[in-house]
């Protein structure tokens, strides 16, 4: 399969998926308030801090499937991991769901800060939330084995439908059924079962018969257990490092700004949409170049990718960072909010652009199997930034833990990128740091600076919406131009 189908595909299902994702927060805030949209915010939180119990699983089942596809597995081997990885997903999402529910009635008395829900209901809105993120869970496994096997034009158009339904469902229970966050969760519940059987059956289909049946294998799990656990400490570090912020201010603040603060960071987060076609089109393809030893070709698509990634994601974050509070005003049509959430949206995003443009070396590590990297990086990192959130954030509230998100993957940037390349393509560092990332930053901060100076101050808010297109349209337009890479893309793949 081509990387150029898979990031298209990758970018129409993930852009789908991303849009049906934000374009009807506005309203689940109008039919169930902010401090409920706070429980969402507390359902994303959980979501990531779960998958430290996929014990590198589904990266792992990933990077295995493509290994399949250059020949590493047979039919039998390959089958063989996957039902074993499913058993243990599978047992760990029951542990999931029982933990949670258990924990429902401490977690909505002593940790969140409810002012206008019942204590109660509460308790019941996270008794739900445990069953869809266990249902989660299992469906992350079978995306991953997807992802893997190249399968990504398929996967971009199931998941978009199913985004369509779990998103756009909610609004019409939400308007038609019952306006409760109860039962918001319980739609989540069912569209995700609808998902891991569309899933798991799409990636048994893919694999090839063998001559027995698919079984549990020690032997198969004890060939991934180094790399399995690698991305395991990876994950806790990284998850530490980027969910402390949430897990502090959950505690300190009312449930009502933890929503302003969420709402923030989910429109921050929309730059992992602009990132995720990319690294899941090209890490299949680095790990099969990889297995063959092909360096030339590893070392060409790494710079490709690396530019591409720079191209979308700085003129995207700039965007924000210039325009926030406009955009989340045309957004939502509420000023208050908007001017409220608009600051830390800006710092955000720019801690999580610095962040994206560590992505594509990542996944360059996981190619060659080099898991140590990210987890001393990351253990660095804790020991360092870790405290420095918990100090800030009583201190200085969201504004002070947005500022550690931009030092943390500021240090990744200057500090991580060398010690990566001293061991890997080490004579691509500068070209990484200069072709792919300096100079099309540049042009994105002088181009963005003079579309600022530019846009009128007010206007309607149609004229408001052209300027702010047209405005991200030059920076992107600009930034484009001076990556080759990019540019030439159709030779190159």
């Amino acid at each position: 399969m081509s990387i150029k189908k898979n990031v298209i595909a990758n970018y129409l299902g993930q852009s789908w998926t991303a849009l049906m994702g934000i374009a009807f927060v506005p309203l689940y805030i109008k039919y169930l308030g902010m401090e409920a949209y706070g429980l969402i915010g507390v359902f994303a939180m959980l979501q990531a801090w779960l998958t430290l119990l996929d014990m590198g699983m589904t990266p792992t089942l990933n990077r295995e499937m493509a290994r399949y596809t250059a020949g590493a597995h047979d039919a039998q081997s390959i089958r063989d991991l996957l039902r074993s990885l499913e058993i243990i997903c599978i047992a760990t999402a029951l542990l999931i769901g029982i933990v949670i529910w258990l924990s429902a009635s401490w977690l909505s008395t002593h940790w969140l800060q409810a002012e206008k829900l019942p204590v109660d209901k509460v308790a019941q809105a996270i008794a739900i939330i445990g069953l869809v993120v266990a249902l989660r869970f299992v469906e992350s496994l079978y995306r991953g084995a997807i992802i893997g096997l190249q399968k990504q034009v398929w996967l971009s158009a199931a998941a978009s439908g199913l985004a369509t339904l779990r998103w756009g469902g909610a609004v019409c229970v939400l308007a038609w059924v019952t306006s409760t966050i109860e039962a918001f969760f319980i739609w989540q519940g069912i569209v995700s079962l609808l998902s891991i059987f569309v899933f798991a059956l799409s990636v048994h289909k893919y694999l090839p018969s063998s001559s027995q049946a698919a079984r549990f294998s020690w032997d198969q799990l004890k060939n991934i257990w180094r790399f399995a656990s690698g991305i395991m400490a990876t994950t806790l570090l990284a998850l530490l490092l980027m969910q402390v912020d949430k897990i502090i201010l959950s505690r300190m603040l009312s449930l009502e700004m933890f929503g302003y603060y969420i709402l923030a960071g989910t429109v921050a987060s929309v730059l992992y949409q602009l990132t995720g076609p990319i690294t899941q089109a090209y890490y299949p393809r680095f790990t099969e170049l990889v297995t063959k030893n092909d360096t030339a070709g590893l070392i060409a698509i790494y710079h490709q990718a690396a530019q591409i990634i720079s191209v979308l994601t700085v003129p995207a974050a700039l965007i924000l960072v210039f325009f926030g509070e406009r955009l989340l005003t045309l957004w939502t049509g509420n000023q208050v909010l908007a001017h409220k959430a608009a600051p830390v949206m800006a710092l955000l995003a720019i801690g999580t652009m610095l962040n994206s443009l560590m992505h594509i070396p990542y996944m360059l590590t996981l190619a060659y199997g080099w898991t140590g990297f990210a987890v001393r990086q990351n253990t660095v990192a804790v020991i360092l930034l870790v405290p420095a959130i918990l100090w800030v954030a009583p201190r200085y509230g969201a504004i002070g833990a947005a500022w550690i998100w931009i030092i943390l993957n500021g240090g990744y940037v200057l500090i991580g990128i060398h010690f990566m390349h001293t061991r890997l393509l080490p004579k691509e560092k500068w070209r990484w740091y200069g072709k792919d990332v300096a100079l099309p930053g540049l042009t994105s901060v002088v181009t963005a600076l003079a579309c600022w100076f530019a846009v009128p101050s007010a206007g309607s808010k149609l004229l408001e919406l052209v300027w702010l297109t047209t405005s991200g349209m030059i920076v992107l337009g600009t930034t484009l131009l001076t990556t080759y890479k990019f540019r030439h893309w159709n030779k190159t793949i």
